[in-house]
């Protein structure tokens, strides 16, 4: 089976199949990171562009990392480097990657549906690194994988996502594949960052963590964007903390096998307890490890679209 698609741009619109493959194939990459030499040959020749306009220091690295685990040549555009800051269009500057040849493009961009414009563009795969308030879909396949890893199946698992959806490409993400693989999903945040859309997206929406923290298997903590304080969507940092912020004593109520999860980077004594997040139950930084082998499955599979050039990966 292959993708169906030369681009990965968001959860939404892969089947359930796909993202049941790219999970499969994440597996044996993994185990590449037991080896002492953790490369393979599999995209020996292909050029990865990492083209980021927002900052990024976990999926930035994770790309590069798996890029080049693969074999793959990697390139970074600075963007306050680029000629972005002359002011050339982000179609103008795809146009110049594609005319260096170069076989992937990793974008990430504070523009929801970016990905979607410059995929119209050119010919090379375009990986969505996340745009806007849309979609992150590698930091969702890697949450699901390493929840598949912990709990060994998806389906029928309560899952709460907590946290700032509103302003969440992540939660979106993870909403689409974890509907998609039959979970139960949760929202759970103040009602003014509650996007009106997320009621189209069969999910239960809650106000207060405590109130369903004792039937819920992962709890998936979002940052609290503190540079949207002043819009005052919420009263202060310290009510916010009180009623959504996942602490020891909310865990009292909890299973004694709860998962949490955090996609950082982490806003500690905030949205989480630092005695949480370093916790047994934590399994944030398997999350990081997670996301390389993720990817490298995302770059073999959408390689192996174009008519199989990619070696294939024994592992």
């Amino acid at each position: 089976m292959k993708l169906n698609h030369k681009d990965l741009l968001g959860l939404e619109y892969l089947s359930k199949k796909e993202i049941e493959l790219i999970l499969k194939t994440a597996k044996p990459f993994k185990q590449l990171f037991t080896r002492t030499v953790k490369k393979v040959p599999t995209l020996r020749g292909k050029t990865v562009v990492l083209l980021f306009y927002e900052p990024s220091t976990r999926t930035r690295t994770s790309f590069e990392l798996a890029a080049k685990r693969l074999s793959a040549d990697t390139v970074n555009i600075a963007i306050s480097t680029s000629s972005v800051v002359k002011g050339e269009s982000l179609i103008d500057t795809a146009k110049t990657i594609e005319a260096m040849k170069a076989d992937f493009v990793v974008i990430r961009h504070s523009m929801s549906g970016a990905a979607h414009i410059i995929a119209k563009t050119i010919s090379a795969s375009i990986i969505n690194a996340g745009d806007g308030m849309h979609e992150h879909p590698t930091q969702g396949l890697l949450d699901i994988f390493t929840i598949l890893e912990k709990k060994d199946r998806i389906k029928g698992l309560n899952i709460a996502i907590v946290g700032d959806i509103l302003h969440s490409r992540v939660a979106r993400s993870n909403i689409w594949g974890l509907n998609k693989l039959g979970a139960n999903v949760f929202v759970v945040a103040p009602a003014t960052l509650i996007p009106a859309e997320i009621y189209k997206m069969n999910v239960e929406v809650h106000y207060d963590i405590s109130k369903i923290i004792h039937k819920l298997d992962v709890i998936n903590i979002l940052r609290i964007q503190k540079e949207r304080q002043e819009q005052h969507l919420f009263p202060t940092l310290e009510e916010y903390s009180e009623i959504f912020g996942v602490n020891s004593e909310k865990l009292l109520n909890a299973k004694k096998d709860i998962l949490i999860m955090h996609p950082g980077p982490m806003n500690r004594g905030i949205e989480i307890s630092t005695e949480v997040a370093d916790s047994k139950k934590s399994v944030i930084t398997e999350q990081v490890t997670n996301g390389i082998a993720v990817r490298m499955a995302v770059l073999y599979l959408l390689a192996d679209t174009d008519g199989g050039e990619c070696e294939s990966f024994n592992s």
